[in-house]
């Protein structure tokens, strides 16, 4: 469950945060903790929020392959806020949950297909500092997934980016989304097993 933050999270008040608290309690069942510490900077939440509502309405890849993949980079860069949530997401969008809970150990596990494979090391290599993708990997996905798909895909990877890292430097922990509807735990990632607690 989430710890404590680098900086504190606000009281959310005023009409805007009446909606903004009922929209989250609505949706999630609660306020999360992220919320309460972007509400120093309404105009940064609003815009953030924003940007992955319009996200969601991007359709020329594979819903399933996105959320792997978000989860993939959530997984390597720590930030169990985004696992949980985005694990929670996979279950409310009735993607296959088997394969959700094993994203954060998916080189040991046999649950994926060759193609998920490749997008989860795709994921990876961009999260990577330095970015390791290479011109076969991107060959290979154009040629099973085509353009449109793959820079989609390759989008969803540099959103999950922009969202984590932060999320990280600013100790927002998971809130537990996946646990309050009574979900299995996500796998242990062999060399990060802390990051998978909900």
């Amino acid at each position: 469950m989430s710890g404590t933050t680098r900086i504190p999270a606000a009281e959310i008040t005023g009409p805007k945060g009446w909606l903004v608290k009922r929209f989250a309690k609505k949706t999630l069942g609660t306020v999360p903790t992220s919320i309460g510490v972007y509400w120093h900077h309404q105009r940064l939440l609003m815009d953030l929020a924003g940007l992955g509502g319009k996200l969601k309405k991007w359709s020329e890849c594979d819903e399933q392959l996105k959320s792997f993949a978000h989860m993939a980079v959530a997984s390597q860069v720590g930030c169990s806020w985004c696992l949980d949530f985005n694990y929670f997401e996979a279950h409310n969008r009735d993607l296959d949950m088997d394969k959700a809970r094993e994203v954060p150990r998916w080189r040991e596990s046999e649950a994926f297909t060759p193609l998920e494979r490749e997008v989860l090391a795709y994921a990876e290599a961009m999260t990577e500092t330095e970015p390791t993708v290479t011109d076969e990997m991107v060959a290979s996905l154009r040629e099973q997934l085509g353009d449109a798909a793959l820079l989609e895909l390759t989008a969803v990877v540099a959103f999950a980016n922009f969202t984590t890292r932060p999320n990280v430097a600013l100790g927002i922990e998971s809130d537990g989304f996946a646990a309050a509807c009574g979900l299995k735990p996500l796998a242990a990632r062999p060399d990060r097993p802390h990051v998978v607690r909900s």
